[in-house]
């Protein structure tokens, strides 16, 4: 089975700029933000509701606590939110014209509904079609987290918690390399 394609800086760029644009560009952004920057399941990011993302005062929450009935293992676990990641939560609900329900869903349709874990897949496969990027899959931001945290040096259980893996193996075949990561690889020697 082919995987998804992880993207490099520049094609993540494109990517960040098309799916900017337009009435929903600033929702689109934020849906990808969360799986490239929280390894977010398209169907965990369907689920979310504001109450997951912000704590009683208002303020961006450092972790998300998915439960169990959410995510794919049905294992509850614990999602860190890095400094970039809550700077675009907080600029997605600056656009919002009212301020948000705790129980109301973070991402809304056309219709003001919630998505449906397909339907936000279906619409993640149009972004990397209209940048022009084949093999873009709503994995692609995951396997791009997992990537990048494996390629920095972080530890492989490490990775494996953050992405709620309950085995290595899975995790490690989540891990993109390329012919320049193994250049790079060999040159530390």
């Amino acid at each position: 089975m082919k995987q998804a394609r992880v993207l490099t800086e520049a094609e993540f760029k494109r990517l960040t700029a098309v799916v900017s644009q337009g009435r929903h560009g600033a929702r689109n952004r934020l849906a990808l933000m969360l799986s490239y920057f929280a390894g977010l399941r398209v169907g965990e990011i369907a689920t979310l509701k504001w109450d997951d993302l912000l704590d009683r005062e208002g303020h961006v929450r450092e972790q998300l606590r998915l439960n169990a009935a959410v995510t794919k293992g049905g294992h509850a676990r614990v999602v860190f939110m890095n400094s970039r990641l809550q700077r675009e939560i907080e600029q997605f609900r600056s656009t919002l014209k009212r301020p948000p329900q705790p129980t109301q869903p973070v991402l809304v349709t056309q219709k003001r509904t919630s998505f449906s874990a397909n339907t936000l897949c279906q619409l993640i496969g149009q972004w990397y079609a209209q940048a022009g990027l084949d093999g873009g899959t709503s994995h692609s931001g995951r396997r791009w987290f997992i990537t990048k945290l494996a390629h920095a040096g972080i530890s492989s259980k490490a990775i494996m918690l953050l992405a709620g893996h309950k085995h290595l193996s899975t995790t490690q075949r989540y891990i993109d390399v390329n012919d320049e990561m193994m250049r790079s690889a060999v040159e530390i020697l």
